[in-house]
């Protein structure tokens, strides 16, 4: 009867030592469980060693490092009807342990599925030129909007990148055609820029020299000593504006005065 007895209390104790042994739990410093007790929500327990009951309580286990979550490609079509394809990575930790398992059933699925939606919803509202220029700004939106629907899960959105925007091999086309027009834009506006400070600098010179006719002179010598020391066999001789108005105006008197004196009174 003792054998019997000394029998059964070490089955007693060796099943309440597995017990105990099954009912111990140990969280790394990056996990916390989240407890229920007869289906309802307890605690949320850890780091270190967490006893649960079997059979009476169960836990979740939740990771609350940074999840890296790759955006697939998405068809956008912009506000200017450009259809691209966009693929973003959106990184973010779950900050309520017990929101993102009761609020929602899978909080990973539900995150991938709402970004998908938020990334079509706001590129969708921008023209292509902001989307290739801006992407910093689209990015912001997308990380406020994401962080905005997921706080009630118990998600902290910390940050949005769009990776690459796909464009057709005709956009490719349409736009390198467009900003080598905008480049032939430009240098003809330099171009023509040039020109007007050009001619006021021609026209300050104009006024200094006509101050001085001396300078004038020294401008016409200087001229001529360019011209004698190239080895062109045609030679351009400058001819001054002052003397050849001169020269005009005689000639033009010239004839008045011989049809004047030619008269004879009656």
């Amino acid at each position: 009867m003792l054998d019997f007895l000394n029998v059964g209390m070490g089955t007693v104790l060796l099943l309440l030592l597995l017990l105990a042994f099954s009912a111990l739990r140990i969280l790394r410093e990056y996990e916390r469980g989240v407890v229920f007790q007869l289906g309802r929500f307890w605690k949320v327990k850890g780091p270190g060693l967490v006893l649960v009951i079997p059979g009476v309580q169960q836990m979740v286990r939740v990771d609350l490092r940074v999840v890296t979550l790759d955006v697939p490609p998405q068809d956008v079509i912009s506000r200017d009807n450009v259809s691209v394809k966009v693929n973003a990575v959106v990184f973010f930790r779950v900050v309520d342990p017990q929101r993102a398992i009761i609020q929602v059933e899978n909080y990973l699925m539900a995150t991938s599925q709402l970004a998908q939606t938020t990334l079509r919803v706001v590129l969708g509202k921008h023209e292509l030129d902001e989307m290739l220029a801006e992407r910093e700004r689209l990015n912001l939106d997308v990380q406020r909007i994401l962080d905005a629907q997921t706080d009630g899960w118990g998600i902290k959105v910390t940050n949005v990148e769009i990776k690459q925007i796909d464009l057709t091999e005709s956009m490719i086309r349409a736009i390198a055609r467009q900003a080598e027009a905008e480049r032939e834009r430009r240098a003809k506006v330099i171009h023509a820029d040039g020109e007007k400070q050009a001619a006021v600098a021609l026209l300050e010179a104009a006024r200094m020299l006509a101050q001085q006719p001396e300078a004038m002179q020294l401008r016409y010598l200087q001229t001529m000593t360019q011209v004698a020391g190239d080895r062109a066999s045609t030679i351009v001789f400058p001819l001054p504006m002052d003397l050849l108005g001169a020269m005009l105006a005689r000639t033009k008197a010239t004839p008045e005065q011989d049809q004047g004196g030619g008269a004879t009174p009656a």
